[in-house]
């Protein structure tokens, strides 16, 4: 399982994050310290606090593509 943390500091970063993990067959999940949702929920997504960093959880086959696609949603301090 690959594990990382991404910001999503804006509606449209919100949106655009989870049109890019509905191209994906493969079960993608945001945890934060109480939840865990389905990323490709738009209404999950928003459920969760968005004022700091969530972390993104994926297995799959497609994973590595995925990743790297996630760079422009990493913290900048990161």
């Amino acid at each position: 399982m690959y594990t990382t943390d991404i910001l999503l500091s804006s509606i449209e970063a919100v949106k655009k994050f989870v049109t890019l993990a509905n191209r994906y067959d493969f079960p993608i999940n945001l945890r934060t310290d109480k939840y865990t949702i389905d990323a490709k929920s738009i209404m999950g997504v928003f459920s969760l606090d968005l004022s700091k960093p969530v972390t993104v959880e994926l297995e799959g086959p497609q994973a590595e593509r995925f990743i790297k696609e996630l760079v422009e949603f990493q913290p900048q301090n990161a």
